[in-house]
């Protein structure tokens, strides 16, 4: 095959995976290999080996049986120790999983793997139960697999997503 055709596979393939056939996310942990091509005088062009990719891609992606990741959050809460309980619960109702607990000086700290997803509107939360006085911080720890009672509704968002954009 070739060589001039090579770019052409290589852009094809890395806009593929900018955005995902199932959810429109990045997909990641892949690589391409181009074991064998022909090429015909006639038919041959860049545009044709970018939608052969382009095709080979969606085969291969639907035959892998991706999985959804999202990111996971490292949290650490610090509240008055007769908050603790609301607290704990607070976190297991986002999803959240306890790696650590402490106390210091009166005050109670949690640690727990939380989903980013399900922090919005934490600070407003964690306020309001703790009369102002509880604080967190988080920071990025890993990405993880979504769940399967979750994969559909991220699914049915971005088909919505496209649906509306085609309208």
């Amino acid at each position: 095959m070739p060589n001039e055709y090579i770019p052409a596979i290589e852009k094809a393939f890395h806009e593929c995976t900018k955005r995902g056939p199932k959810t429109g996310y990045p997909v990641v942990g892949v690589r391409y290999v181009l074991t064998d091509g022909q090429t015909h005088v006639v038919d041959s062009s860049t545009m044709a080996f970018q939608i052969a990719t382009r095709d080979s891609f969606k085969v291969a992606y639907k035959d892998a049986e991706p999985s959804v990741l999202e990111p996971i959050m490292d949290v650490e809460v610090t509240v008055p120790m007769e908050y603790q309980a609301g607290i704990m619960g607070q976190l297991v109702k986002r999803r959240g999983t306890v790696t650590n607990t402490q106390t210091r000086a009166g005050m109670f700290i949690i640690n727990a793997d939380v989903p980013l997803s399900e922090m919005f509107g934490y600070a407003t939360e964690l306020r309001g139960s703790t009369q102002g006085v509880g604080e967190f911080s988080m920071e990025y720890r890993m990405h993880s697999p979504v769940q399967d009672f979750e994969i559909q509704d991220v699914i049915d968002a971005y088909q919505r997503k496209l649906r509306e954009r085609d309208e």
